[in-house]
């Protein structure tokens, strides 16, 4: 069997190999088809099994079931964010909308990671928000000063108190913030896959070609079957725009990032030995950074405007060389050759920073566009757009509903040019960062 996903994740290359999965090989009938498989489409898929087990439920995946974009993130579990432009009392009533998600993704995901006994490396450890610049000590206060007014306990921390906690000096503020979890994507996903109740079929490597409406039904075309389906959920979330589904509201980017392999003892300890920890950017476009539970640093430093699908091994090396520039700005002590891997992933952005979660009709269902907070709200979207789709009701779909909804998207030419000149933009301001 050809297998689609390139080989390159150092989250999905540190598990054990699959073996156990099956192409579609057949037309079928279902009750419910739910189109990719990782944190939003499993846990759909695990919500309806459960409450449905005579129901026929599939789900299909164009790769290996939670090895897209979902194995390969950075591993947070997100309670807060900074770079939302939150200004105005308006802005803070929408911020702590979009917290209350967070707090209700973390639940959804220690809900199965206890019920399951899942070792994911679940680290509630918080993290950093830094800048390698002092300038940028008024956004940090702001920030914090937002924080506290939240009850989120946080504290600035400055350059020497930085290098002690995170083993560099080359942060000069940062706002640590306690709420937050560290974990290992793959492992998190890899059991999302596992555990999926027996009266979910599931088929890999299978690729949604078309859909249509059929009467009442949905018609779904693959390579050389069709599923023929009452109701279908779309959980692409990157991929929703090539879907044909809610296109004019959220685009694709591409990221890359590298994990090292482990330091070496004395590696580890001429840095300061320091305990687990993640930083992330306060300017956008800076590198997103991590020390991993097994004393591995990843760095994740470029998003661009492209076809995810064309994304080369030579694009890959370039971007590499990018992180190996961004450890040695941070580890000058370390060897150049420590990077292991290297691979891309896709993210999924909106105009105004919210995620889509809708009923388009009375088949059709989607939920997806997490603007890089996906292991926790792509979880907790997954298990209320089942939900939905099953003509019930909740208090979390209230709160899902709640949010401020995203808005409509310029023509393709125009949304092309605003997002270049965009990254263009941040990619300069954040220089210093990369």
């Amino acid at each position: 069997m050809s297998i689609l996903n390139d080989p390159n994740c150092g989250w999905i290359n540190n598990l054990p190999k699959r073996t156990n999965f099956k192409e579609l090989n057949s037309n079928l009938l279902c009750d419910y088809l739910i189109i990719g498989a990782g944190f939003t489409g499993l846990s759909a898929a695990r919500q309806l099994a459960i409450n449905f087990k005579s129901s026929k439920i599939i789900l299909i995946d164009s790769q290996l079931a939670g090895e897209g974009s979902s194995a390969r993130n950075s591993g947070y579990l997100v309670d807060t964010t900074l770079n939302d432009g939150f200004t105005s009392n308006k802005d803070i009533e929408n911020y702590k909308k979009k917290i209350k998600i967070y707090e209700e993704g973390i639940n959804s995901v220690e809900r199965f990671v206890k019920e399951y006994q899942v070792d994911c490396e679940w680290n509630a450890c918080g993290k950093y928000f830094a800048s390698s610049q002092l300038s940028d000590e008024k956004i940090a206060i702001n920030f914090s000063n937002l924080l506290s007014s939240l009850n989120f306990k946080n504290e600035i921390l400055y350059k020497e108190n930085l290098k002690e906690k995170l083993g560099t000096s080359f942060y000069s503020v940062g706002v640590y913030t306690s709420g937050g979890i560290l974990l290992n994507p793959g492992k998190l996903i890899r059991a999302m896959v596992d555990t999926l109740p027996e009266n979910i079929e599931l088929f890999e490597n299978t690729h949604l070609e078309k859909w249509e409406m059929d009467h009442d039904k949905i018609r779904c075309v693959f390579k050389n079957n069709t599923i023929l389906t009452k109701k279908i959920i779309f959980c692409t979330n990157g991929f929703l725009r090539s879907l044909n589904v809610r296109k004019n509201y959220s685009f694709p980017l591409t990221l890359t990032a590298s994990l090292t392999r482990p330091l070496s003892k004395s590696e580890y300890e001429s840095i300061g030995s320091p305990k687990e920890w993640g930083v992330l950017p306060i300017r956008p476009m800076g590198a997103t950074i991590r020390m991993t539970k097994d004393r591995r640093i990843l760095i994740r430093n470029t998003a661009e405007l492209c076809n995810p699908n064309n994304f080369s091994s030579d694009n890959l090396k370039t971007r590499k060389k990018i992180h190996q520039k961004g450890l040695n700005k941070r580890f000058p002590g370390l060897p150049n050759n420590i990077i292991e891997s290297t691979w891309s992933g896709v993210v999924c952005r909106s105009r105004n920073g919210s995620q889509i979660f809708e009923k388009i009709n009375d088949n059709i269902f989607v939920a997806g566009c997490y603007n890089g907070s996906g292991i926790g709200t792509g979880t907790f979207f997954g298990e209320q757009i089942a939900l939905m789709a099953s003509n019930q009701d909740s208090d979390k779909i209230s709160i899902i509903e709640n949010r401020v909804k995203p808005t409509k998207l310029p023509n393709e030419i125009l949304l092309n040019i605003g997002v270049y000149t965009r990254l263009f933009y941040e990619r300069l301001r954040a220089r210093t960062e990369i």
